[in-house]
């Protein structure tokens, strides 16, 4: 994990999402899936480019079913911006580098 992604449960998510000050963007994952390991990379790396403008959150969906059913979460990887702790756009699927950036800076622009 890089100094801008981290790993939030239930415990921690109103505290670490819903009151973040800058927005965040939540990897919703889990250690057994594909796809999710191909995204692993792509999301630290973006991480290091948003530092100080987006919180990089993963959150393990096996460890924290509550939130993944609270989201509706049905498939992962899927990734949620939250800003002002309103979730403000979503994404399902594993994507390369440029479609998560371009799907992050619209997400940002709203």
């Amino acid at each position: 994990m890089g100094a801008n992604s981290l790993n939030v449960t239930e415990k921690d998510w109103q505290k670490e999402v819903l009151e973040s000050p800058i927005p965040v963007i939540v990897d919703f994952w889990a250690p057994w899936c594909g796809p999710c390991k191909f995204l692993g990379p792509v999301f630290e790396e973006l991480a290091g480019e948003y530092v100080g403008k987006v919180k990089f959150m993963k959150l393990n969906t096996d460890e924290s079913q509550g939130v993944a059913i609270k989201y509706g979460i049905m498939g992962i990887p899927t990734l949620k911006v939250f800003k002002g702790g309103a979730e403000i756009d979503t994404m399902s699927g594993a994507a390369p580098k440029d479609q998560l950036k371009d799907f992050l800076d619209k997400a940002l622009a709203k």
